[in-house]
C-alpha cells in the first residue's frame, strides 16, 4: 500500500479542527493515508496503541523465526486484525516486515533468543504455549477448549516448529484439512487459529 495514494484515507480535515490531544496536528493538515479504521482517523500512533491497550484480548501470538520466512509479517498483520496481546519472535531477532504493511507499529513485539527462553517466560506469566503443527499426536483445533489466557505458537512455513519449540509447548493443535496436501500456508494457519480463539471468547460481540 503506497502512504502518498491520495486514493487512500481521508485528506485534510475541514476546519474547525477538534482539539482533542490524541488527534496529530500534521495529519488533520496533510490528511490521513494509513491503513487505519476510521474511529483512528487523525490520531497519533500512540494515542491508538494506547486506547488498542485498552482492548486487547487474552491470547498472545508467538512465531518462531530461523530463516525470516515472509509470512511473518502476514501473521503480525492478524494478529493485529484481532487484537492479540503481545507478538513473539522466537529465534533470530531481524524479520521479514514487509508483509506486516506497519501494523507491527501498533503492536506490542518481544523477542526472545531461544524457545526455552520463550518457555521460560510463558510459564513467569502463568501462560500455556500451544503450538500449530499437523504431525501425530497434535489435536484438532475444532475439537479444542482454548484458553482464555494463552500463547498461539506458529513455525517456520514448510518445516514447522522445531523439536525445540514443540518441547516448549503445553499442547499441540492441527487444523483438519480435506484435500490432496499435506499442509496448509502458515499464514493461513495462523488466522485460522487465532479467529478459533476469538469465536471462542469474544463472539458474539457484546
Amino acid at each position: 500500500m503506497d502512504p502518498h495514494d491520495i486514493s487512500i484515507g481521508v485528506g485534510p480535515h475541514p476546519f474547525p479542527w477538534p482539539t482533542d490531544d490524541h488527534f496529530d496536528p500534521e495529519l488533520l493538515e496533510q490528511g490521513d493515508r494509513r491503513n487505519v479504521v476510521d474511529e483512528f482517523r487523525y490520531w497519533r500512533m500512540d494515542a491508538i496503541v494506547a486506547e488498542l491497550d485498552k482492548r486487547r484480548h487474552g491470547f498472545h501470538v508467538a512465531i518462531e523465526n530461523l530463516e525470516h520466512d515472509f509470512n511473518i509479517g502476514s501473521i503480525v498483520r492478524t494478529a493485529n486484525a484481532f487484537l492479540a496481546k503481545e507478538i513473539h519472535i522466537v529465534g533470530k531477532k531481524r524479520w521479514n516486515r514487509r508483509g506486516a504493511m506497519v501494523t507491527d507499529r501498533y503492536q506490542h513485539v518481544r523477542h526472545h533468543e531461544t524457545p526455552h527462553d520463550f518457555q521460560q517466560w510463558a510459564k513467569s506469566e502463568g501462560l500455556p504455549i500451544l503450538g500449530l503443527d499437523n504431525i501425530e499426536g497434535s489435536v484438532p483445533l475444532e475439537t479444542a477448549d482454548l484458553p482464555k489466557q494463552c500463547v498461539l505458537l506458529f513455525g517456520q512455513e514448510g518445516t514447522g516448529l522445531s523439536d525445540d519449540a514443540r518441547a516448549a509447548c503445553d499442547g499441540l493443535f492441527e487444523i483438519t484439512q480435506y484435500g490432496s496436501t499435506r499442509s496448509m500456508n502458515v499464514g493461513a494457519a495462523a488466522a485460522i487459529a487465532m479467529h478459533a480463539w476469538i469465536r471462542q471468547h469474544n463472539w458474539p460481540l457484546a
